[in-house]
């Protein structure tokens, strides 16, 4: 959600009919399907995606999501046909991702980029181009694109800290396991710099320095709470637990949505 509003932040001029529709596609339909066809796939037994004691999938499950996608897919087209095309992209990559058969989420670097690129990058240009009333006079804002990708990787592997024996039993190296609890935070922390680099280097070529400092006001609850956990994972690595890794996704979801929510409402009304 936090790349939705971030991306509907950048459209100069919004058709809110789309907008909406686009929401709906994405957060009632891809995501929740991506994530059904996940649990699937891997049976998880252990707490995972915020469920403590997730219930076995079933075959009903998988029938599900695959009717969900065929009618995010098909209703794509009411919005463009590239749009269509670009959500037909991403479900091949979300199920390449989890498949038993391909099951990209195996190796460590093509299973994240495969996650930073569909869910940053990708989901940005779909709402930034199906959003806009006139696509064509608006050329794509790169380095914003760019972030994008980079704050879903400085978040993505905070999410797989605490599955690493999970993960290992599936015969599954994350790029969490490889960096190892310690590196991940460290990794993470250098991701977040990236990309907040880019939109001060965005924001100031705009003159628009305020929104960076905006931004960086919603982030100071995520930075303190991730701080504080990374020192305590630095003196004990069991604290890099499920319990700590919720928290840090609500206080991170929260705060970012917020952030992004809000410089929309001053573009609009400004």
């Amino acid at each position: 959600m936090p790349v939705y509003w971030f991306a509907l932040s950048f459209v100069q001029d919004i058709n809110w009919p789309r907008a909406i529709l686009i929401f709906v596609l994405l957060h009632v339909l891809l995501y929740p399907s991506s994530n059904g066809y996940n649990s699937y796939m891997d049976r998880d037994e252990g707490s995972i995606g915020g469920v403590a004691n997730p219930m076995q999938p079933t075959r009903q499950l998988f029938y599900v999501t695959v009717w969900m996608d065929v009618a995010a897919f098909l209703l794509s087209f009411l919005i463009t046909p590239s749009f269509a095309a670009a959500m037909l992209c991403y479900i091949i990559c979300s199920r390449a991702y989890s498949n038993r058969y391909i099951r990209l989420k195996r190796f460590p670097v093509i299973g994240y980029l495969t996650v930073i690129v569909n869910q940053g990058a990708l989901v940005f240009c779909m709402v930034y181009y199906g959003a806009a009333v006139n696509s064509a006079a608006q050329p794509i804002p790169w380095l914003p694109a760019i972030a994008a990708a980079f704050l879903i990787g400085g978040f993505y592997p905070i999410t797989q800290v605490y599955q690493h024996e999970a993960d290992a039993k599936d015969k599954v190296t994350t790029i969490s396991m490889l960096l190892g609890k310690r590196g991940t935070f460290l990794f993470c922390a250098a991701m977040y710099a990236v990309a907040f680099g880019l939109l001060f280097v965005y924001f100031q070529q705009q003159r628009q320095v305020s929104r960076f400092m905006i931004l960086q006001l919603f982030f100071i609850p995520v930075i303190i709470f991730f701080l504080r956990w990374l020192i305590q994972v630095w003196k004990d690595a069991s604290r890099a637990d499920f319990k700590r890794t919720m928290q840090m996704n609500v206080i991170a979801g929260t705060c970012t949505n917020l952030a992004f929510i809000v410089l929309l409402i001053l573009d609009q009304v400004g």
